[in-house]
């Protein structure tokens, strides 16, 4: 989880994310935040935790302690140390890839990574 760093409550975003995942929403809180940013203030989030289905009691607890912050800093380090700026970030046979690219662009780095892997 890699909160971007010039954005407000991206680690309560992050947080939340991370509650969705432990009780097994990830996907759908996920979703909810991407169609409605950049509303990521706490009380969207408690909005959209509901519409989710997540426990709210769980979610908000989650939140105002920052109970996953140790993940979340990890994480940060991690792209700190990888030279990750941006989002998305993709890795293909150990080249970085930053941005947002079409199916087009990847399918073909990818086929010419395997031609080039075939005649090692």
């Amino acid at each position: 989880m890699y909160p971007y760093r010039y954005r407000d409550f991206s680690h309560m975003a992050a947080e939340a994310s991370l509650a969705a995942w432990e009780q097994g929403y990830l996907e759908e809180m996920h979703n909810l935040m991407l169609e409605s940013s950049p509303r990521l203030d706490k009380a969207s989030l408690i909005q959209y935790a509901a519409k989710a289905g997540l426990d709210s009691g769980r979610f908000l607890l989650a939140l105002e302690k920052m109970k996953h912050m140790e993940i979340i800093e990890r994480d940060t380090q991690l792209a700190l140390d990888m030279d990750l700026y941006s989002t998305p970030a993709f890795f293909i046979n150990g080249k970085k890839y930053l941005g947002n690219r079409p199916y087009e662009y990847f399918k073909k780095v990818v086929d010419e990574e395997l031609i080039r892997l075939k005649r090692k």
